[in-house]
């Protein structure tokens, strides 16, 4: 058989798939819509690596912090610097203060010219914000005058709040935190990143996951309108086609539905590129320039979906006898073989036994073995769903009157019903897999804060040189703030910060009022005026070294751009104290000293931190307090507390699971009810004659009920197994103990139910209009 031979037969296919009237048209449309849905998320996927480098590099060629250990000198092309973000309703808001020091002051990308004192820059998402009712609180927080907006080349999102406000002074702070003098914009750091072999297992694996299903539903639409197809196969036996023709001619039609709908996907796709620019899914926002497909990439997808079109529909045909009176399927057809099915895991399983125990340890994992070990436990599904749904229909008996058509119809056509739900058996493995993988590794990544959140719930670092109890009586008066323990702090050196002869003792000085001496240690009894020794060690084991009356130590003043230190002499009677857990859940060491103890020289030099204790029944409580902060100094940023942290890239990573998955279940429910519809499109006649013969409506709308429930059933029955099995290895290779979290396990099966439960319930509207008598109508 030549290659001429098959592209006129392909050819032919196609021509009867556009040519065939209405009948033609509508299959070939079906066809398409359910390819086009796979193919726009195919194109998504093939886009999002360059979406997420492109994020990478204008974030950093934005980067405004000195790489070197000292900051430039002041010249005429630096620019001071200073980190004002914040955060609102959990929101991040990258802030920052700026103040040229001459005409060449490099610009940060999206930014033409710096804005004066009091006026900012700001990104469209801001601008909208803050002009808008929800923006009130914010304003008070931000209230600087708007002048102008920072281009798209200057912001990673475009639901990304950012700007750039002009402001004076900031020279004399360069020392301090948060502020910095650069010359230039960027990161030179161009050095590759170590990697973790375990969050590169995730990332593949969470690529692998999520794109199997696709393939699995676009593999499915090629199928629609399969029976349809049979009886028109039979006819071109009937003039003079051999089977091998007939089936070429099958793969034809296949390839212009599938031609069609890398069409209609590539419309879907624009359509979702453009929109992508105004959703923000879990705090994650793109530019639509950012999504474009890579080249490469593309061009395999409009390779491999026409491709992958003619070879489906004739792997379908195989086993189908084509003759010029009809198709042999319409008998019973021959049962299916287990042993092929079961091998396609088992070889699954042998690619990822090698890496069992690897961990991180060993290096990284064998990218080929992972991605070709688990598709081919994916692919298991698929295969393994068909014969398990003809063995199980085979043997369910009588019932109600839609119990019984549901289950003939299934055992008449059990291929088709177990390809109706192949995807979501393949997504609810996968699912199940991830969770138990991401579940299993979470605590080494996920790491307790020590941050007592019973005592408090946010922190404020006060700037040295700002009077700490002036600053706690702002945000006693706040609204929201329940309560507030100070606390001053700074360091006792046995050695003037001059001295350059012998090592010097160091012991960590805190001052505060008894009642917030008394969250740091346990005081026999305190009044005003009293001052403390500990017997912790805190951060160094000096501090029973100099509790000696009499004894000077030494307090430098860490304020920016201030130098000098003062004197302070222990006193006769310090009280011991006992440390205890702080707020922070370490323990301190040193002194204490209450407000009255505390000399008027040595007061300028305490620093400090403020804990606020909030009344969350309070809406925007914490808003609240960080408006107090910003209007104490606009550097002062509040830090939430949480019980956890967790590793920036490993959250990544959860949250492009999350976001790829609520896309995969889209497509799912779509997909499902295009198939759902051509199904019961091709039963319409069948449908109409027992409504004329006197069958209830709601008995055949229980029946297609029963013949979705069924196959899905099985098929989250196998997918569990399987994504329990997979779970497992993956845990194993990672070295991390094997568990299971049952809840989501359940979670999983049933978000997977949800979905064919919905769209059965989207597919009976359609299905009482097909049930009327003019149905049964034909020409």
């Amino acid at each position: 058989m030549n290659l001429r031979q098959w592209g006129r037969d392909l050819g032919l296919g196609v021509r009867f798939a556009f040519a065939g009237g209405r009948e033609g048209w509508m299959r070939a449309v079906l066809t398409a819509v359910g390819v086009g849905l796979g193919v726009a998320l195919l194109l998504l996927s093939t886009a999002l690596p360059n979406a997420l480098s492109t994020r990478q590099e204008r974030e950093k060629a934005r980067q405004d912090y000195s790489f070197m250990e000292q900051p430039p000198a002041k010249a005429d092309n630096t620019v001071v610097i200073a980190d004002t973000g914040t955060t609102f309703r959990g929101d991040d808001v990258r802030g920052r203060e700026v103040e040229p020091e001459g005409p060449r002051a490099p610009l940060p990308p999206g930014v033409d010219a710096w804005p004066a004192k009091g006026d900012m820059l700001v990104s469209p998402a801001l601008k909208k914000l803050l002009t808008s009712d929800e923006g009130k609180l914010l304003r008070e927080r931000v209230p600087y005058r708007i002048t102008g907006t920072i281009g798209e080349s200057g912001l990673i999102g475009s639901h990304e709040l950012a700007y750039y406000a002009g402001a004076s002074g900031l020279g004399k702070l360069v020392d301090g935190p948060n502020v910095t003098r650069i010359d230039k914009f960027g990161d030179p750091d161009t050095s590759p990143e170590e990697t973790d072999p375990v969050l590169a297992l995730l990332n593949l694996v969470v690529i692998v996951m999520l794109l199997m299903p696709v393939a699995v539903f676009i593999a499915a639409a090629v199928r629609f309108g399969g029976e349809r197809r049979d009886r028109r196969l039979a006819a071109l036996r009937l003039v003079g086609a051999d089977g091998g023709m007939a089936r070429r001619v099958a793969a034809g039609e296949a390839m212009a539905g599938a031609l069609l709908g890398l069409v209609l996907g590539t419309g879907f796709f624009l359509i979702g590129r453009q929109a992508a620019g105004s959703v923000e899914v879990m705090g994650i926002s793109v530019w639509p320039s950012y999504l474009n497909p890579t080249p490469l990439l593309a061009t395999l997808v409009a390779v491999a979906v026409p491709a992958a079109a003619v070879l489906v529909t004739l792997f379908a045909l195989r086993g189908v006898v084509i003759e010029p009176l009809g198709v042999v399927r319409s008998a019973k057809p021959s049962r299916r073989r287990l042993w092929w099915r079961l091998l396609l895991p088992v070889v699954g399983l042998a690619l990822l036994y090698p890496m069992l125990g690897q961990g991180r340890s060993n290096g990284d994992f064998n990218q080929y073995l992972v991605v070709g070990g688990v598709l081919l436990l994916l692919v298991g599904v698929t295969a393994l769903l068909p014969w398990l749904v003809e063995r199980c229909v085979a043997r369910l008996g009588s019932g109600s009157v839609s119990w019984q058509l549901a289950v003939r119809r299934l055992q008449l056509s059990s291929g088709t019903a177990a390809r109706m739900v192949n995807g979501v058996a393949v997504a609810v493995a996968a699912a199940i897999a991830l969770q138990m993988l991401f579940a299993g590794v979470d605590d080494q990544y996920t790491k307790d804060s020590a941050q007592d959140l019973s005592r408090a719930q946010m922190q404020v670092r006060v700037p040295d040189g700002i009077p700490l109890a002036a600053t706690a009586r702002k945000f006693t008066e706040t609204k929201g703030v329940r309560k507030v323990i100070s606390l001053g702090e700074n360091y006792v050196s046995s050695l003037s910060f001059d001295s350059e002869s012998g090592s010097s003792l160091e012991a960590e000085l805190t001052v505060g009022d008894c009642g917030a001496l008394r969250e740091v240690a346990k005081l026999p009894s305190c009044r005003d005026g009293d001052v403390f020794a500990l017997d912790g060690y805190g951060y160094s084991n000096d501090g029973p070294k100099l509790n000696k009356p009499g004894k000077k130590l030494y307090v430098a003043s860490s304020v920016p751009g201030k130098s000098g230190e003062v004197t302070w002499t222990v006193p006769a009677g310090v009280i011991k104290g006992h440390s205890i857990k702080s707020l922070t859940g370490v323990e301190r060491g040193g002194f204490l000293i209450t407000p009255a103890a505390l000399p008027e020289n040595l007061a300028p030099m305490i620093g400090g931190q403020l804990y606020l204790s909030i009344d969350e029944s309070v809406p925007d409580a914490y808003e609240y307090a960080r408006n107090t902060a910003a209007k104490v100094n606009p550097l002062v940023d509040p830090i939430n507390w949480a019980s956890t942290t967790t590793s920036h890239k490993f959250d990544a990573i959860r949250t492009g699971l999350l976001v790829g998955a609520i896309c995969v279940l889209a497509l799912i429910g779509a997909s499902l009810l295009v198939s759902q519809l051509e199904q019961l499109r091709e039963r319409r006649k069948l449908l109409s004659s027992l409504v004329a013969f006197g069958t209830r409506r709601r008995t055949l709308g229980m029946s297609v009920l029963w013949q979705t429930a069924i196959p899905i059933a099985l098929g989250l029955l196998l997918a569990s197994v399987v994504g329990l099995t997979l779970g497992a290895v993956l845990l194993k290779m990672t070295g991390t103990p094997v568990g299971v979290d049952w809840a989501s396990v359940l979670s999983m099966t049933g978000c997977g139910a949800a979905v064919v439960l919905l769209v059965t319930l989207l597919s009976l509207p359609p299905l009482m209009r097909l049930m009327r008598p003019d149905g049964l109508r034909t020409e």
